[in-house]
């Protein structure tokens, strides 16, 4: 397997790309890497060094990539964090090219726009952009509640209403594509108070998986997700299939860094998880 990754960097902790490529390495997908920043370390610790790339930039890394004759070749493109609008076009001329390149390669965008803990912390324009032309062109969403919110004006706080608002998401994607959204984190009434929910629908269908709630609050895990579900979803065809395959992972990956009291994931540490999770979650229609 071959994937664009089009996100942010640090060079130090997991985020973005620095999330991402690793556990896609592990098990075993090629990664073309391209940044979307480069900063010391994630902006959540008050204070980092770096720059933002522009669209130019971007761009320009991909089309020397496309030199290389790894578009035709490449499953899917990754998007994260962008830094700014201009590398949001440059992301949506990416898909279009590798597309082109290859009809049968599908876009999973991980629209980054903000969170409940701090509200919508990228550049503006962002926001918009994601609404009105990158999530139409995805395949494959994966917002937080937050975003999904955010993206559609609706609601979550009910299990239906967060349905709802998946489905109001889908009708804008990519007609193309699968159209899956995998909503990263929901907490709705009946969600217990010691649990987190991921929910995925598809094709009219809904699954939901519970896993216990851990005491963490870390950057960097929904990126891995993001890239652990675009995997397991092109590998196995199935979007339950890469929900548990996914949510384990992540879960494990969680426990073991919460044991270990860091502040940052323990991807090195943990890597077992991604391909073979301690614990085994399941998910339920809904």
């Amino acid at each position: 397997m071959n994937i664009l990754s089009i996100q942010s960097w640090v060079a130090y902790g997991h985020v973005g790309n620095a999330s991402a490529v690793f556990p896609l390495q592990r098990l075993g997908a090629e990664v073309h890497a391209i940044h979307t920043v480069q900063f010391s370390n994630h902006t959540g610790y008050g204070d980092w060094t770096g720059d933002v790339f522009s669209g130019a930039q971007v761009g320009a890394l991909v089309d020397g990539v496309a030199r290389r004759g790894a578009l035709s070749r490449c499953d899917a493109v990754l998007s994260g964090y962008m830094g700014d609008v201009g590398i949001g076009h440059a992301i949506l001329d990416a898909v279009k090219g590798v597309r082109a390149a290859n009809p049968h390669a599908i876009y999973c965008c991980d629209p980054v726009i903000g969170d409940d803990a701090h509200g919508v912390y990228v550049r503006p324009g962002i926001a918009e952009l994601m609404r009105d032309a990158v999530i139409p062109a995805a395949d494959i969403a994966t917002p937080n509640a937050f975003e999904l919110r955010q993206l559609t004006g609706l609601p979550d706080t009910t299990l239906a209403q967060a349905k709802q608002a998946i489905a109001a998401l889908q009708a804008r994607m990519y007609p193309a594509g699968p159209r899956t959204v995998l909503l990263t984190s929901l907490r709705t009434d009946a969600t217990p108070a010691d649990c987190l929910d991921m929910l995925v629908g598809e094709g009219g269908k809904f699954y939901l998986l519970r896993s216990p709630l851990l005491p963490v609050d870390l950057n960097g895990a929904g990126d891995a997700v993001a890239a652990l579900f675009l995997f397991h979803r092109i590998v196995t065809g199935s979007a339950v299939a890469a929900l548990e395959a996914a949510g384990s992972a992540i879960h494990g990956v969680l426990r073991r860094t919460a044991e270990a009291g860091s502040r940052e994931l323990l991807m090195v540490a943990a890597q077992e998880e991604f391909v073979n999770p301690s614990i085994r979650l399941t998910a339920e229609p809904v």
